[in-house]
């Protein structure tokens, strides 16, 4: 019994004692050769500078849709150049490749808004608003998906 204490006490003030460390402070300090150093206690007879560093943790949901961004990015540039005629120019090339990446910009956004609102509607030519039916709201989330497909690569 006394062993499992024994353990308990020096995990718990590991763990305690661990934590400390990262919580500490950073000191900027330039040597006479201009080099800069940084360290963790301030040095007596230098010319300090105390850093304010913040750290957060890393949003993983936040890196996998940057990530998965520009692969379907990289696949979109990839199809405009293999859908482009041989005598199309580099620079006509960049500029259909920017255009495509605008319109899934656009299709996308169309996506969340579409995912955000709780009816969808059309307005009429006289203004007027004509809210959508079940199929009809289907259907034009299947088209925005299409279009998806279509300008940001599968």
């Amino acid at each position: 019994m006394k062993r499992y204490r024994l353990v308990f006490t020096v995990s718990v003030a590991a763990l305690l004692f661990g934590g400390a460390t990262v919580a500490g402070e950073i000191y900027k300090w330039t040597d006479d050769d201009g080099n800069a150093h940084y360290e963790d206690r301030p040095i007596a007879d230098a010319n300090i500078e105390r850093l304010d560093i913040t750290s957060r943790s890393t949003d993983n949901a936040a890196i996998q849709a940057r990530q998965k961004a520009d692969r379907e990015a990289r696949a979109a540039a990839r199809q405009v150049a293999a859908e482009a005629p041989k005598e199309m120019s580099k620079q006509e090339l960049r500029a259909e490749q920017e255009k495509r990446q605008e319109q899934c910009q656009t299709y996308r956004d169309r996506q969340v808004r579409f995912s955000r609102s709780q009816r969808l509607y059309e307005e009429g030519e006289d203004g007027e608003r004509r809210y959508l039916d079940d199929a009809e709201t289907v259907a034009a989330h299947n088209r925005v998906q299409q279009q998806i497909d279509k300008y940001c690569g599968t």
